[in-house]
């Protein structure tokens, strides 16, 4: 054979497989489903049906599965999808629209964990005044006696799982951004204070929250903890645990006793998965009247198990709990619309304790929460768990 036949022959060996590896990516469901955000929601602020330009948890988790998106592909509609977002929200001094900092809310700390890839790739100041500008708000945050952050001012005494997300991994980020290890010190008391006050012993579960003072209505007078096991709240909470680490050294004092933490979950969890392997509304209470497959303590779960079993936190056979998991998600949750777009279904909208009007944290609370599609708090974790699936 001619060389040039060699040549030719060579060729057409090689555009056939990056045809064929081009299929392969368009067919990734990481893909299909990010693209159908983007379509539902053609300008970041939409994200969780967002009415308004708002510095939101959900829409900073939803850019967050953006940014990793960015990482996976290298396409730079996702990182412009979330720096126009952020752009816009944040003026030239660091100052966050509609962010109140007297209002102490743990929550507007998430949307902070974009700002760190963005201020690195933009060089843009003002990223790196609004992270500060969080970060002032936690200096002064509210704390219980032990030191672990108030959920909100308007929730005093009270730690909620969820807040652990919300804030840790953005504190650990921060202290490896400014080489100041007391943010750490700070990220691991508030992570085993609350293991402490919300562990249960007896089915190795952790309830939503905990009160110190023991004076809500929700709240044990013997324990202060609340009295379910609300789904989301744990995958909040695993999912935080997982995160801290990429920001703790390996060699750095108690980092062991968070991963001690994160095997206890994947030693527990797969107790209470369905022979569909899904996790339901309330996790200790499968099949029970108006109890169902939540949308994203799945998508929660799906994301932590893969990403600690890559992370070698826990076994690597643990990655078969999250495969089971998504082969659950695409047979019960998950649906193709006429236009082509994917959608989450059977998402809680939302789930907390107190306020007005009052929730007690009952399990008739829960399961009568309002119920919706396309929520952050399922499409973000999703989009991770299928990117951390497919390492």
């Amino acid at each position: 054979m001619s060389n040039r036949k060699i040549t030719i022959a060579v060729f057409m060996l090689l555009f056939g497989f990056l045809s064929l590896r081009s299929v392969a990516q368009e067919q990734k469901l990481y893909l299909q489903f990010a693209e159908s955000e983007m379509k539902r929601f053609p300008e970041a602020w939409q994200i969780d049906h967002g009415k308004r330009l708002y510095f939101g948890y959900g829409q900073g988790l939803g850019c967050l599965a953006m940014l990793k998106m960015w990482e996976k592909t290298n396409d730079k509609k996702y990182f412009d999808y979330v720096e126009a977002w952020a752009d816009t929200i944040i003026n030239d001094e660091g100052s966050i629209h509609l962010y109140k900092r007297e209002t102490y809310n743990i929550d507007y700390i998430n949307p902070g964990k974009i700002l760190f890839t963005l201020y690195e790739k933009t060089g843009k100041e003002k990223y790196k005044l609004a992270i500060e500008n969080l970060m002032s708000q936690l200096k002064v945050h509210p704390r219980t006696l032990e030191g672990a952050y108030w959920h909100k001012l308007i929730y005093p005494h009270q730690i909620w799982l969820d807040g652990i997300y919300m804030a840790d991994p953005f504190i650990a980020a921060y202290g490896q951004f400014t080489d100041d290890n007391t943010n750490i010190d700070d990220v691991i008391n508030h992570i085993l204070v609350t293991a402490k006050h919300t562990y249960d012993p007896e089915t190795g579960l952790y309830y939503h929250a905990w009160d110190e003072s023991k004076k809500q209505q929700w709240a044990s007078k013997v324990t202060g903890q609340s009295p379910n096991f609300w789904g989301r709240s744990m995958g909040w909470w695993f999912m935080a645990l997982v995160d801290v680490l990429d920001f703790i050294p390996k060699d750095y004092p108690q980092r062991n006793e968070i991963v001690f933490l994160i095997n206890g979950l994947a030693e527990t969890l797969p107790k209470y998965q369905d022979n569909e392997g899904l996790w339901w509304q309330v996790l200790d209470k499968i099949g029970k009247e108006k109890n169902y497959q939540e949308a994203s303590v799945n998508a929660m779960f799906m994301y932590s198990f893969a990403k600690a079993a890559n992370k070698g936190y826990i076994s690597e056979s643990y990655k078969t709990v999250a495969e089971k998991t998504l082969q659950g998600i695409q047979k019960k949750l998950l649906k193709k619309e006429a236009d082509g777009t994917l959608t989450l279904i059977q998402c809680n909208a939302v789930a907390g304790l107190g306020g007005h009007p009052y929730r007690d944290g009952s399990y008739d609370y829960y399961v009568n929460e309002r119920i919706r599609e396309n929520d952050a708090k399922a499409t973000g974790p999703f989009i991770m768990g299928l990117l951390e699936l497919d390492r």
